[in-house]
């Protein structure tokens, strides 16, 4: 069986803790991993996960599998955003080139703390998926949710009480349909999850959206090797049609089936859910940071750099990161979104990236800034090395505060360790790289007429990143 993880969202709902350059599945919400190792680990070692994740997160999905000592079967890489039917398409697609094998599809962002009674419904769909049906898990409802999709069950397939036929795929319903679903015992939420053999998901797909298995196709046929990633063709995956499994499989193919779950199931889908997921103090308050809570009740109050104090709470979000602050009431925390369309129209950079920013060399955090200026802290881990590259806008002067720098400056080659610096002008070429075995600080100050990131013009880079 091989885990297939879909490692795609931007996590919007989730913002400011959350963003579209490190979205929630890479951050560690409810435990000390990230939900994407967390998801991972479901597994035991033998079944090698195939994760397939957006071009930009690359770094970060091998960086956090190396963390847990997993070695990905594959790491295919997205160039666009087409939804969940091609992208297990491409999974499936790359599973085949080898052997025909079962395939267990989780998106990389769940929580489900049962890990046995998770297993228990893996294994009771194994069947049903040998024997050709396409098996979706519906999780076991506990309250009417207008957030989830729902599944509504048929009958009992022959020969397993556990094993449904799906009559109906539904979308978010109101409240009053919700409440409806609830009573009437037959309806489940949709948790995402499926497992299948690869064969029968393309058979599936080739009938009902033929020309999506022929883009992904091509798409691999194509692709390079690169480091640990696959990189798939990009203009073969950009002529493909973007849809979901359901719309595109699920809801059309006479071979879908659903199997309860019963695991304290939890997509995370707002902060209202990362609430109910949490440890909670004796005033249904969750915790993280430095908070002082005085007559505060069912709150969640995350700080991430400042001491946060509140008086007289009640059911309220609070979250604190280094550049933002985010104060919501828990039940309209869903239009957390809005606010993040807002900053967008206003081309704000709150909704990518954090004040530090992750590299495949290491991280820089942006301390300061201002008109014609910018202070950052950079972090370059043992053995990393940055791009040789130069900037047609700013100029910079590095000062190294720990570890020891490996320069180059023009045509100069020099080792600069603590207290030493070096000023490099507008336009010229330039690299730096750690070549000791402790973490190299380095303090980089920018003066210039424009400071984006996009003024980079790279000419080598150790990481297969594109020159520009």
């Amino acid at each position: 069986m091989v885990p297939v993880i879909l490692s795609g969202g931007s996590g919007t709902r989730l913002w400011p803790y959350s963003r579209s350059a490190y979205p929630k599945q890479f951050l560690p919400l409810v435990s000390e991993r990230t939900m994407l190792q967390e998801t991972v680990l479901r597994f035991n070692e033998s079944d090698t996960p195939i994760v397939v994740c957006n071009e930009e997160h690359r770094f970060m999905v091998a960086e956090q599998l190396r963390s847990i000592d997993v070695q990905a079967n594959s790491i295919i890489l997205e160039p666009v955003g087409r939804n969940t039917a091609p992208a297990i398409a491409l999974a499936a697609l790359r599973v085949l080139q080898k052997e025909d094998q079962l395939l267990i599809v989780l998106p990389a962002d769940h929580i489900i703390p049962d890990l046995d009674a998770f297993l228990a419904a893996v294994s009771t769909a194994e069947s049903a998926a040998m024997q050709g049906d396409l098996v979706t898990f519906g999780v076991v409802p506990t309250y009417a949710e207008t957030g989830y999709g729902y599944l509504k069950a048929g009958d009992a397939r022959v020969g397993s009480s556990e094993v449904f036929s799906v009559d109906q795929f539904l979308e978010k319903p109101n409240v009053k349909n919700a409440s409806k679903y609830i009573e009437c015992g037959d309806y489940f939420w949709n948790s995402g999850m499926f497992l299948f053999k690869a064969s029968r998901y393309i058979e599936e797909l080739q009938k009902h959206a033929p020309e999506m298995v022929a883009a992904c196709r091509a798409a691999l046929e194509l692709a390079t090797d690169d480091l640990d990633f696959v990189r798939v063709d990009k203009s073969s995956f950009e002529a493909c049609p973007s849809d979901s499994i359901d719309y595109a499989v699920m809801e059309k193919t006479d071979r879908a089936v659903m199997v309860p779950l019963d695991a304290g199931w939890n997509d995370v889908g707002s902060w209202a859910s990362l609430w109910s997921a949490s440890e909670k103090d004796e005033n249904g308050n969750s915790i993280k940071g430095d908070v002082i809570a005085e007559d505060t009740t069912d709150c969640y109050i995350q700080g991430e750099s400042k001491l946060i104090a509140t008086v007289g709470l009640e059911s309220v979000v609070v979250v604190q990161t280094d550049d933002t602050i985010l104060v919501a009431t828990k039940d309209k925390v869903h239009n957390v979104k809005q606010i993040v369309e807002r900053l967008k129209q206003m081309d704000r950079p709150e909704t990518m990236f954090h004040r530090k920013v992750f590299r495949p060399w290491g991280y820089y955090d942006s301390i300061d800034y201002g008109e014609r200026f910018q202070v950052k802290r950079l972090m370059v881990k043992p053995g990393a090395k940055l791009s040789v590259q130069m900037h047609h806008h700013r100029a910079e002067h590095w000062v190294v505060v720990s570890g020891t720098a490996e320069v180059r400056n023009g045509d100069n080659i020099m080792m600069l360790n603590e207290n030493e610096s070096t000023y490099i002008p507008i336009g010229v070429t330039h690299s730096l790289a750690n070549p000791g075995t402790l973490p190299l600080e380095i303090i980089e100050v920018q003066s210039g007429s424009y400071l984006g990131e996009d003024d980079i013009v790279r000419f080598e880079d150790v990481y297969g990143r594109m020159p520009g």
